[in-house]
């Protein structure tokens, strides 16, 4: 048989062209889908972690080594020689060596040098002095500061001769800024003083600019760019501030350091380069980290340096938090992709179901003629893999193109995976079929086939391992590697969903068949007829529209519970959908003009003290006047802590009673129903008696707070608050309408902002393209499941032309037919979606995907059904059915047989 199998599968595909070409679309398409899918979660993963060390800034992620300046038992020499530029560059290189993979260092921003760690007062009187106290200042001698910066006035310094402990002058240079806030220019000198002997003078010969401001070399410590006003410590009163600048001297004046109070060190400073991590990578980068933090890396540096050398930096906690959020989310995606994946390749065994049924007859006779079961599945592998391989390979070539970056080896597995599914479901599908020879073989119908025994086994085993997963989710959810079983738990629901549903629909359609036979009319009871006397089996079908069905609607839902998570927490971050704060009095008629702004409904203006003191220890609180009528309506509108107006209003004639207010928990534990005292920052105190108690408030976004009656305050109100409500609010305008001063924030710009790691954002696209390719795949079974069945409708509707059925009437038995399946699978898919929903949120926690950990650390946001996910797909799934009933209705009513049949027959 093997000589002729190539001819074998010449002839298939001239016979069949349509059917090799849909098979190799399937593929190709199902294919591109499994090798991008991986290497586009890669690419967002890379991006999130960039983002983060991005966001954490060189100051944070930059590795410094540092050692203590040479001890006393050397000599003045050799001390001074020790912080000379040789010496620093050659253990430099030695620090570099000591760096692990994956961690690769920016030799563009890493350096070394020598600076002072305490800061050294300096009192020249033309220095400036903001609260009467000398400015202070380090001293830094970094090497490539002439490759950093560019000189805008002067020249770099220099040290003309050898410079030592006992030199009395150096050149230094100072950045744009330094010399602006401390008035330095060119020639100013700087008096350091010095232990035990005269100051050292610090000639300034050179104002620079930074070539690149936020790259480590400047930014690690950012005092060499950018001057500090520091607050000095002080026992009360009004805060003293001081001025904190660097000044940047030669590499080889580092020795003068040494005559100074300032406790020089020798440091490294060690630049990651950001651009080459990858997340794939984050274990190893975290373990390089801790190497050098205090295991290998550390003893390299210690021996290259000093044994007391030290090793800081917070990128191990950079890449912590990075991981901890990957954790959380990936596990959600595993979902997504997981049911996608198990929707796929269930499409994938019914196209070699279609293709098998429809083949059968020929397959029967070629048994029966003596073809053995070996050479008729090689010929199949043959016919199919002629196909699928070059299918499958193109699928992975565009997924490399369409995503370049990512893994190739997930893509190239995932691609394989697909391709031998695709090549050997229709081999298989037919050595099962036909592994005895059979001259006939009895038909099946739905309403009375008895499902075998290893398929009983098989559902069995499913509905276990379902348990078992929704068990081990609800214990403890799902966290991260490792946990693809909690992950595959709404499919596997799906599944065993759409198990049972199969074995019922027999008995459903049964009992459904007998009342209809009461009913006028031949077609009501022939289509629930022919629907149980189909060969074609409806697991498949249901299996893949129920875990589509579920799919859908767990990944709907988990889109509008991230929806509705970062609405609210923009909610508690504004309190309404606009908000305007003044720390001053806002302009005369900005209320006004700010009512007028197009989009705003409603402005309530509130009072806010955040510096009153409550009771006799005198704690702050911060207390909101409002007007109770405004303020009420506007929490009732916004959603947000609604009560009784009345319940805010001072009883009519009791001036002196304590003014009654809305509290949080806290306060009303604290302070429980009976009346208390509040002093005002302004000076004034009231009496306030809590009468309602309330979660939240639109004027606080905190959880501590005080709303009375704003009639009852101080009118000196310190701060004022406008609360909008509108749609497509323009924060421009609003800012205008309000005055200068304003700080005018949004709750569509807050919400987002909350998406700001490309982890979030991709994580929701992913769920999005999920639920598009599941119900794609969804309509793709539909079609299947009806094509199989297509030609035997196709004649039996022919026939029963020739008896007397009219053309609407085939529409009619053709629609109904196909009904009872159709209607099985939408309401067994929204009852499984809610189900599915129902068990398995207490196992997931939307935060991670909703919010940033800085928004919410403690929130958690369950998963909960959203009904537009769970109705939405089964009616599509109905109108579908119908839609593609009623095209192959049409379409065979109007074949040419079927004219010459019932010629001049009238619709």
């Amino acid at each position: 048989m093997h000589p002729v199998a190539p001819s074998w599968v010449r002839v298939r595909l001239r016979t069949a062209p349509g059917a090799a070409a849909a098979l190799a679309l399937l593929v190709l398409v199902t294919a591109f889908l499994a090798a991008a899918v991986p290497r586009v979660w890669d690419r967002y993963q890379d991006a999130g972690l960039l983002r983060a060390v991005e966001r954490a800034t060189p100051d944070r992620t930059t590795v410094t080594v540092t050692t203590p300046q040479p001890g006393l038992e050397l000599s003045a020499a050799a001390r001074a020689e020790a912080l000379r530029p040789p010496a620093l560059h050659d253990q430099y290189t030695k620090v570099l060596q000591a760096v692990g993979r994956p961690l690769v260092t920016d030799p563009d921003q890493s350096s070394y040098g020598v600076r002072t760690t305490d800061a050294i007062t300096v009192h020249d009187p033309w220095i400036p002095r903001p609260s009467g106290l000398p400015a202070q200042i380090h001293l830094v001698a970094q090497s490539a500061l002439g490759e950093h910066a560019t000189v805008r006035t002067g020249r770099l310094p220099r040290a003309d001769a050898p410079v030592t402990a006992a030199s009395v002058r150096v050149e230094a240079a100072v950045t744009e800024e330094t010399a602006r806030n401390l008035h330095m220019k060119v020639g100013s000198v700087v008096h350091v003083p010095a232990v035990s002997r005269a100051p050292l003078e610090v000639r300034i010969t050179g104002i620079v600019a930074p070539r690149t401001p936020d790259g480590a070399y400047w930014s690690t410590e950012p005092l060499l760019r950018t001057p500090a006003l520091a607050r000095a410590p002080s026992a009360g009163g009004d805060p003293l501030y001081y001025w904190l600048a660097a000044l940047l001297l030669p590499p080889e004046a580092a020795p003068a350091l040494l005559a100074t109070s300032g406790h020089p060190v020798r440091s490294w400073q060690l630049a990651p380069v950001t651009d080459v991590l990858r997340a794939r990578d984050l274990d190893g980068l975290t373990s390089a980290v801790a190497a050098l933090e205090g295991g290998p890396g550390l003893g390299q540096v210690r021996a290259a340096t000093d044994p007391t050398a030290e090793v800081s930096t917070e990128l191990d906690d950079v890449l912590t938090g990075f991981g901890r959020l990957d954790d959380d989310i990936g596990p959600l995606v595993a979902v997504a992709v997981t049911g996608g994946a198990v929707i796929a390749g269930i499409v994938l065994l019914m196209a070699a179901g279609l293709a098998a049924e429809r083949r059968r007859a020929e397959l029967t006779l070629l048994r029966a003629r003596g073809a053995s079961l070996r050479g008729l599945t090689g010929r199949l592998l043959a016919e199919t893999a002629v196909v699928a391989v070059p299918a499958g390979a193109l699928g992975l070539v565009a997924a490399l193109l369409a995503v370049p970056e990512g893994r190739t080896g997930r893509a190239v597995a995932a691609a394989a995976a697909v391709t031998a599914l695709a090549c050997a479901a229709l081999p298989v599908r037919a050595a099962v079929a036909h592994r005895t020879v059979r001259l006939h073989v009895s038909r099946e119908d739905t309403a009375t086939v008895r499902p075998s025994r290893r398929r009983t086994v098989a559902e069995l085993t499913l509905l276990v391992i379902a348990i078992g997963a929704v068990a081990v989710l609800r214990q403890r959810g799902v966290t991260g590697a490792g946990d693809q079983l909690p992950a595959a738990a709404p499919v596997l629901v799906g599944v065993i969903a759409a198990l049972v549903l199969a074995r019922l629909y027999p008995l459903l359609l049964r009992q459904t068949a007998r009342p209809a036979r009461r009913l006028r009319g031949a077609v009501g009871p022939l289509s629930l007829a022919r629907a149980g006397r189909t060969s074609a089996s409806p697991v498949l079908p249901l299996l893949v529209l129920l875990t589509a069905l579920t799919t859908a609607a767990f990944g709907g839902s988990v889109l509008a519970g991230v929806d509705r998570a970062r609405d609210h927490a923009a909610l508690l971050a504004v309190g309404a959908d606009g908000r305007i704060d003044s720390e001053d009095a806002l302009p005369a008629g900005a209320a006004e003009r700010v009512r007028r702004t197009a989009g705003v409904r409603e402005v309530t203006e509130v009072r806010v003290d955040d510096q009153a003191q409550a009771g006799r220890t005198l704690t702050r609180i911060t207390v909101a006047g409002v007007s109770p009528a405004g303020y009420a309506a506007l929490a009732r509108d916004v959603g947000l802590g609604s009560f009784p107006e009345q319940r805010l209003h001072r009883p009519a004639g009791s001036d002196g009673a304590p003014l009654p207010a809305l509290a949080s928990p806290s306060v009303a534990r604290t302070y429980g129903t009976d009346p208390f005292p509040i002093r005002l920052s302004g000076g004034a105190t009231i009496t306030v008696r809590i009468v309602v108690v309330r979660d939240r408030t639109p004027a606080v976004p905190g959880t501590d707070f005080l709303v009375v009656d704003g009639a009852g305050l101080d009118a000196a109100a310190p701060r004022i608050a406008l609360l909008l409500t509108g749609d497509r609010l323009d924060a421009s305008a609003l800012r205008r309408a309000a005055g200068d001063g304003a700080v005018v924030r949004l709750r569509a710009a807050e919400r987002a902002a909350y998406a700001d790691s490309p982890l979030q954002s991709g994580a929701e696209r992913l769920y999005l393209a999920a639920v598009a390719a599941s119900t794609g795949y969804a309509v793709l079974a539909l079609i299947l499941a009806l094509l199989r069945a297509a030609p035997e409708r196709t004649a039996l509707l022919a026939r029963l032309r020739t008896m007397g059925l009219t053309r609407s009437q085939g529409r009619r038995l053709l629609v109904l037919e196909s009904l009872p399946q159709a209607l099985l699978a939408a309401a067994g898919g929204a009852l499984t979606g809610w189900a599915a929903i129902r068990l398995l949120s207490s196992g997931f926690d939307l935060t991670a995907v909703a919010l940033p950990p800085s928004a919410a650390p403690t929130t958690v946001t369950p998963l909960r059904t959203d009904p537009l996910s769970l109705l939405c797909p089964a009616a599509a799934v109905l109108l579908l059915t119908v839609a593609v009933a009623a095209g192959q209705a049409w379409w065979t009513c109007r074949a040419g047989s079927v004219r010459e049949l019932r010629a001049g027959d009238a619709r």
